[in-house]
């Protein structure tokens, strides 16, 4: 059974590599019959913003990642961090170190100057003496002198940092307020993680998280350190490439299932499969098998993912998101039709919201490029003996296949070709060229808003 958590800082909005993380310990902990922790790491105040802080959950709800018990903020957990600094105070694992800002910058000039790694050199480890005065002291904890701090992680395997890597680093500001690494540790430790799951730029963190668990005699969890998702240069992801706020995909018009799906993919896979349900997710993931290597994001791949959710997702659910974008077909008569018409096109909701705009607002306006190229002196009188047919059948005209069967003879009567008819026609009902087949908007209308439509462009002379 695995305890997972996610724990972003509110500093900026959830982006993608993030959610990717929740995804994984999410999978991992739920395959297990685990928990699942929300845990909001808010100690630096002055980066905190309360508007990230919402959008984080917010995006937990949109995906649907459900973590167990109540949210865990640290800022709420202070008087619990300073019990654990003081006790290693009180054991001689930690101590109070009075070295100067200035201090601190000589030795690191000098350092650099020596072509060293700059590393506090442990003057205060052992101090008797007397406290200088005006400085108000660090806590550093007692990092090993000597061995090698070694762990096993499940994406990288064996890990090894000689332990002259990790100086006494401070485990509390002068202000007496926990730094990081500290209260990653404490948080863990007491919440029972048993795997954590995170970006490898948390890989040079680790050996001083297991100083302090050693220090405190708490168990080391596994660590599973996932390689960045890069663009598909192999750099650093950028606002462009993708690396944004997660709900900006959701005003974008991705559905959750495709971001996820993803997502799962970008570090992970089960042979060539690229289409996961969550249940087939759940079932099949393993954080011991996520790729060694970074992963590329791929616009491309996540449009096909979308349009693929979208034409599989029942109508009902598409109408529902469609709401969002101020699109409702939910008392429509036509909404099946409208959908099933319009689904098969659309990569995003925002171009199935377009396509459905473009059937049922009536045109404005006529695109010019195809009234120059398939309205001519001939089409009026055309149109007018179309809309004479329609008029004459309307009774029985409700689905694509009825129009299609009073068209086709009308057609070869007139001895006409299929677009010197059906782009006149879908010029007056759409304003353009490009919309569905002619029989299905013409059923999705109806034959009174067709004739209508088609009577409006005849009296403009589709906008000439």
């Amino acid at each position: 059974m695995a305890i997972t958590r996610f724990a972003p800082s509110p500093t900026g909005y959830l982006h993608i590599g993030g959610l990717r993380t929740a995804l994984y310990s999410f999978l991992w902990a739920r395959r297990t019959q685990g928990e699942f922790r929300l845990r909001i790491e808010d100690t630096d105040t002055q980066r905190n913003n309360e508007e990230a802080m919402k959008a984080i959950i917010e995006a937990f709800e949109w995906v649907g990642l459900n973590y167990d018990n109540e949210v865990e903020y640290q800022s709420q957990r202070l008087e619990i961090y300073k019990k654990y600094i003081q006790q290693l105070l009180d054991e001689g694992n930690a101590y109070y170190c009075y070295m100067s800002k200035e201090e601190l910058d000589a030795l690191r000039e000098e350092q650099m100057a020596n072509k060293q790694t700059p590393r506090y050199d442990g003057r205060y480890r052992d101090f008797t003496g007397t406290p200088p005065e005006g400085v108000e002291p660090v806590v550093r904890i007692k990092a090993p002198k000597e061995g090698v701090i070694s762990f096993v992680d499940g994406v990288k395997g064996a890990m090894n940092f000689n332990a002259t890597e990790v100086d006494d680093f401070v485990i509390a500001r002068s202000n007496g307020m926990p730094t990081y690494n500290f209260v990653v540790a404490i948080d863990d430790a007491l919440m029972k993680m048993t795997d954590v799951i995170r970006g490898d730029d948390h890989l040079t963190n680790t050996p001083k998280q297991i100083v302090i668990y050693k220090a405190l005699g708490f168990d080391v969890p596994k660590f599973y350190h996932v390689p960045m998702i890069n663009n598909p240069q192999g750099k650093k992801l950028s606002k462009r490439d993708g690396a944004m706020d997660v709900m900006e995909y959701k005003r974008q018009g991705y559905l959750a299932e495709a971001l996820l799906n993803f997502l799962v993919r970008l570090g992970w896979s089960n042979g060539d499969q690229e289409i996961f349900s969550m249940d087939e997710m759940l079932e099949l993931f393993d954080p011991n098998n996520i790729n060694k290597s970074a992963s590329a994001y791929n616009e491309e791949k996540l449009l096909w993912l979308n349009a693929h959710y979208i034409k599989n997702v029942s109508n009902e659910r598409l109408a529902n998101e469609l709401e969002f974008f101020d699109c409702h077909l939910s008392g429509h008569d036509k909404k099946e039709m409208i959908l099933d018409l319009c689904k098969e096109r659309a990569q995003t909701l925002l171009e199935l919201k377009a396509s459905i705009d473009n059937i049922l607002s009536t045109p404005t306006s006529y695109e010019n490029k195809g009234v120059k190229k398939f309205v001519k002196e001939e089409t009026a009188s055309m149109l007018e003996s179309y809309v004479a047919l329609l008029e004459a059948n309307k009774t029985s005209l409700h689905l694509a296949c009825d129009y299609e069967a009073i068209t086709k003879p009308f057609i070869e009567e007139k001895g006409l070709k299929f677009p010197q008819l059906f782009q006149p026609i879908r010029i007056a009902l759409t304003g353009g060229t490009q919309a569905p087949s002619v029989y299905d908007i013409l059923a999705v209308l109806g034959c009174d808003e067709s004739v209508q439509r088609i009577h409006a462009a005849l009296a403009q002379n589709f906008g000439k």
